[in-house]
């Protein structure tokens, strides 16, 4: 006996219900459920058209349920970019779900009849067919204007805060580094070592306030950037070779991983082979900083073992690892990694100091250049972070090289 056929006097499982009898009815509890949600509640059929629109998505639409029902979703949720333009179909998020039958969120600007801009949160999920076919879309939809200029006030005082503090502990870091200068004063050695120890956390906390510095400018969108073509092979190159020092320390070994068809600079049965260019279009030291970060995490939290620092592409992507032989993550704390203040908590970790900023800093750039960046692992068979950038081809890359090497306006970047 299937729900829409049982019983009236009966709940789901046979069992009586106490339900008034206008909610006994699987669809009728169904509408009354999705009624009474401030949360605006969509579903389109597969030519895009809106079948269904509760009372809250009417009202943060702008519509009238009943002008709206039966209308293609392009006209009743307008939305627009950070400049103000309609978004294209190929970027319209919601259509996208319609292509690739995945759920997913994502964050719009709509345009209301009466022309104002309300930022939305949408919870996107496709209902397939049989065949795997994208038979119908739910889309969940919020109001996040005050949620927005919460953030803001947050980020305002954070940046304001970090920004003063840090003044006074530049002076206190300077004046202990004068003070374990043998050349500027003379202490003994327990004097000595409770300044060191001095110096060691004001540089800690030095570190915490840029870390939220940055990390305000990230949330929104002052950090940074001064854009150039990298070439990837030279750059993973330069930075390994200043890695190993660091590792030696703690008596890990590095290595550069060159994957691909083709191996770098290698020579098989005399011949040298051709190494592949992978080409990006981003600010070198603000890549520099999510590699070091995940490098110094990697050195941080494998006792013993190697670091793989890793390089490999196809025609449109080109991806970085860093891979440890660390503890691992356990499954659950995956998904949480790259949001601000997260850190694993379990005994392996737990001693380890850090300001639970750094992923959320790297997740931030690398989406800032339209990549993409997750973590991998078991645990005890330690971890892997890897990031995803578009890849330019070498046309391309010399093109715009030159380009920026003609412009006045803009100097040349010069990338190794």
């Amino acid at each position: 006996m299937s729900l829409f056929n049982r019983h009236k006097s009966e709940a789901p499982g046979g069992k009586p219900t106490t339900l008034p009898s206008d909610l006994q009815d699987e669809t009728a509890k169904f509408k009354a459920i999705v009624n009474s949600i401030e949360d605006g509640v969509l579903l389109l059929d597969s030519q895009h058209t809106i079948q269904l629109i509760n009372p809250g998505g009417a009202t943060i639409l702008g519509w009238k349920a009943e002008d709206a029902t039966g209308i293609d979703i392009g006209n009743v949720m307008r939305l627009v970019n950070s400049k103000s333009e309609p978004v294209k179909e190929q970027d319209n998020p919601i259509l996208q779900v319609f292509q690739t039958g995945q759920s997913g969120r994502s964050e719009v600007v709509l345009i209301t009849p009466d022309k104002k801009q309300v930022p939305l949160n949408l919870r996107l999920s496709p209902l397939l067919g049989k065949n795997q076919e994208v038979k119908a879309v739910v889309v969940v939809f919020n109001n996040i204007t005050a949620q927005q200029a919460e953030e803001r006030q947050r980020a305002d005082f954070i940046s304001t805060a970090s920004h003063e503090m840090r003044t006074p502990v530049a002076a206190i870091e300077g004046y202990l580094a004068l003070a374990l200068n043998e050349k500027v004063s003379t202490v003994d050695s327990r004097a000595r070592n409770y300044l060191e120890k001095a110096h060691s956390s004001t540089q800690h906390l030095g570190k915490l306030f840029q870390d939220l510095l940055t990390s305000a400018k990230a949330e929104d969108g002052r950090l940074t950037s001064h854009p150039a073509v990298v070439e990837m092979g030279a750059f993973l190159e330069q930075l390994v070779d200043g890695f190993h020092l660091i590792a030696e320390k703690k008596g890990l070994f590095v290595e550069f991983s060159f994957g691909g068809s083709n191996t770098i600079n290698a020579t098989e049965a005399g011949t040298k082979v051709i190494k592949p260019l992978y080409y990006v279009y981003i600010d070198p030291d603000r890549l520099r900083e999510v590699i070091t970060n995940l490098f110094d995490n990697a050195v941080k939290y494998t006792p013993e073992g190697k670091i793989t620092i890793g390089l490999t592409g196809n025609d449109s992507v080109v991806q970085m690892y860093v891979r440890d032989t660390g503890p691992g993550i356990p499954t659950e704390d995956i998904p949480h990694l790259f949001q601000k203040f997260y850190r694993v908590d379990n005994s392996a970790t737990r001693t380890i100091g850090g300001t639970g900023l750094g992923l959320f800093i790297c997740r931030k750039i690398i989406e800032l250049y339209n990549g993409r960046i997750w973590a991998e692992s078991k645990v005890g068979e330690g971890s892997s972070f890897y990031i995803n950038l578009p890849r330019l081809s070498t046309q391309k890359a010399s093109a715009m090289q030159a380009a920026a090497s003609n412009s006045v306006s803009n100097p040349v970047n010069s990338v190794s």
